[in-house]
């Protein structure tokens, strides 16, 4: 029997995921952005619960474990997602989008917003999904890297086509191949999550600000210059402005991306390696520039005329949280049509509206200019052709690749 074995963290890993929790992506609210890619890394506790002996997967690489489909006898979905990751009414008690697709279809939504970040989910799912059983949802919503390992166990369903029109048709180009799920058999995006250089008008006083080397090698600009601790977004903008593609590198262009961030460390170039915490800095001009999650920027913009963002033209760095249904779930066809309905132009556009971040569904902008026209208008939410073919994401990585990497980050931040 084949036997789960979980990867082992590392104390870099560890070190990444604290910081993830700490200051990072894990400790934002939905609101302002993003939550713990945790390096790829489980959870402590999920570790320690499995480490000792190794569990049944549950399938296999080739595709994941069905159930019987109850979905017309039960006209109902259990749809579990992140906190304030979904469109609220004046009352706050109330889903807009949900609400349709219930009274056009019948399927009454059991909307749970019980993820707050990837390590902690799946260290609550694992063991029905390793001994093959129902863990009572029909959608979960987890980033790339936890997708990507979801899929490689064998975990999760692969998707019917046939129940998937629009989510076909209405993908976003940027969005459609991911190496760790070419084609998007076994999932589909829920939001996209862009990396971008931010600065502060006031503060950078005339300086401009165009690429990354602008920011690690102006001397204008020495110790008021912020990167992120998440070691993807950071080294993959890195990478981008040496002209090498993070979804291809090798370990040697690694190597070359933190020797020269290491570079702009050692002449206090950096002002630190923040979390969502450089809103404040950026803000007040304490950090004249930095990298930064574009959903934070649209609300920054909103508040402070002074906030403006660049995409350089070496190109940027996209991640994705993603729609996926596990195995043994007992209502996959009614899934299939909730996840097909969030890619027709109007619910995605509602979405888009309340929740400010980047879109992966083509065709909404007439939608959502009827609803709000800056939103429309806004790069960071609809971003047009030019910007999609900027994109850029970071490739799957081994167990091996992760530990070492992970390793030289850490050492790089101080962690």
């Amino acid at each position: 029997m084949e036997q789960y074995e979980p990867d082992r963290l590392s104390p870099a890993q560890v070190a990444a995921m604290r910081r993830s929790f700490r200051s990072g992506r894990a400790a934002l609210s939905r609101r302002s952005l993003l939550r713990a890619s945790a390096g790829g890394a489980l959870a402590v506790g999920g570790v320690g619960a499995l480490s000792g002996c190794g569990i049944p997967a549950a399938g296999n690489t080739q595709g994941g474990v069905s159930a019987e489909d109850h979905s017309k006898a039960e006209k109902s979905v259990n749809f579990s997602n992140w906190t304030e990751y979904m469109d609220v009414d004046d009352s706050g008690r109330n889903h807009p989008t949900l609400d349709a697709f219930t009274r056009r279809t019948g399927i009454k939504v059991k909307y749970t917003e019980d993820i707050n970040d990837n390590s902690e989910f799946f260290g609550k799912v694992k063991p029905q999904l390793a001994a093959g059983q129902d863990t009572g949802r029909d959608i979960i919503v987890l980033t790339d890297w936890l997708a990507a390992r979801l899929i490689r166990l064998g975990w999760v369903q692969k998707l019917d086509p046939a129940n998937l029109p629009n989510a076909f048709t209405n993908l976003s180009a940027q969005f459609r191949n991911p190496d760790w799920d070419p084609g998007r058999a076994y999932s589909y995006p829920w939001q996209g999550i862009s990396t971008v250089l931010a600065y502060n008008k006031k503060a950078l006083d005339g300086v401009e600000v165009r690429t990354l080397s602008d920011l690690l090698d102006n001397p204008r600009l020495k110790g008021r210059v912020g990167l992120l601790t998440e070691m993807r977004d950071t080294v993959g903008m890195a990478l981008l402005d040496m002209d090498k593609d993070p979804a291809k590198f090798s370990a040697d262009d690694y190597d070359a991306a933190i020797a020269r961030l290491q570079k702009a460390v050692d002449r206090s170039q950096i002002r630190r390696f923040t979390g969502n915490d450089y809103t404040a800095d950026l803000t007040k001009g304490d950090l004249a520039a930095c990298l930064a999650w574009a959903g934070d920027v649209v609300q920054l913009k909103a508040d402070n005329p002074d906030i403006e963002f660049v995409i350089p033209d070496s190109g940027y760095m996209t991640s994705s949280d993603n729609m996926l249904i596990p195995n043994k779930a007992r209502h996959k066809t009614n899934a299939e049509r909730l996840i097909d309905y969030y890619f027709e132009p109007q619910p995605a556009a509602e979405l888009a509206a309340y929740i400010n971040f980047v879109c992966p569904v083509d065709g909404v902008k007439d939608h959502l200019a009827r609803i709000d026209e800056d939103a429309a208008n806004n790069p960071l939410i609809l971003p047009d052709k030019a910007m999609q073919a900027k994109s850029r994401a970071f490739r799957s990585l081994s167990s091996e690749e992760e530990t070492a990497f992970e390793e030289k980050f850490a050492k790089l931040t101080g962690a």
